[in-house]
């Protein structure tokens, strides 16, 4: 059967739009995850914060699950695109690594959600429930120590940075100084972030 004049077009708006909606909605789950966790959500609160019906969340989302796993995926690319991406642009080894850090302390500082680090907010919320979100989480930390392995290797390579140091345990130590200083900065702590940088800084330097 033949498209009617217009009807692709219509179609490809329409689709536009629902990305769109689904877009706003999951970002927004994400900010209050943020502050209210993974299983704080709901398809009722998320309308009324966005002025839209219930129905219209269910129809995007369909259930909860996918609600939590658009929320965790939201919140992923927020992180790709303030700390990881730029990060990456810079020359390999040391700058790179350091670049990484530096904006990561940033995302904690000026974080985008109302509840600091997305990450922090909700590991330890579903550390020990098996299921799609428990592996979504588990997989975006992987790829996050990963990275920062990666990362870690050239600098040693390239730099002769951390000899003789596990870059995953150089990664490990990073995650937990950071996710230290979200913590304090959540509790007022305005002793936290200078405490991490300065512990960072020194892990990095110590070598030279």
């Amino acid at each position: 059967m033949m498209d009617m004049p217009g009807a692709r077009g219509t179609t490809d708006q329409r689709l536009l739009k629902g990305a769109r909606a689904r877009a706003e909605i999951a970002r927004r789950a994400a900010e209050v995850a943020s502050i209210e966790g993974l299983t704080g959500l709901s398809l009722g609160r998320l309308a009324a914060d966005l002025g839209i019906s219930k129905s219209g969340v269910a129809t995007l989302f369909g259930s909860k699950e996918k609600l939590q796993l658009a929320a965790v995926s939201s919140a992923r690319e927020v992180f790709l695109e303030r700390v990881v991406r730029p990060a990456l642009r810079e020359p390999a080894g040391i700058p790179r690594l350091r670049a990484l850090v530096d904006r990561w302390f940033g995302y904690i500082a000026e974080s985008p959600f109302p509840g600091g680090c997305f990450r922090c907010a909700v590991l330890t919320e579903f550390d020990s429930r098996p299921g799609p979100v428990r592996d979504a989480l588990s997989k975006d930390r992987a790829d996050l120590l990963d990275l920062l392995c990666t990362v870690i290797r050239r600098a040693q390579e390239r730099d002769g940075a951390l000899p003789g140091r596990d870059p995953y345990a150089v990664a490990f130590e990073l995650d937990a100084v950071v996710g230290a200083a979200n913590t304090g900065l959540r509790l007022g702590d305005d002793r936290a972030l200078p405490a991490a940088r300065e512990l960072v800084d020194s892990l990095l330097t110590e070598q030279f």
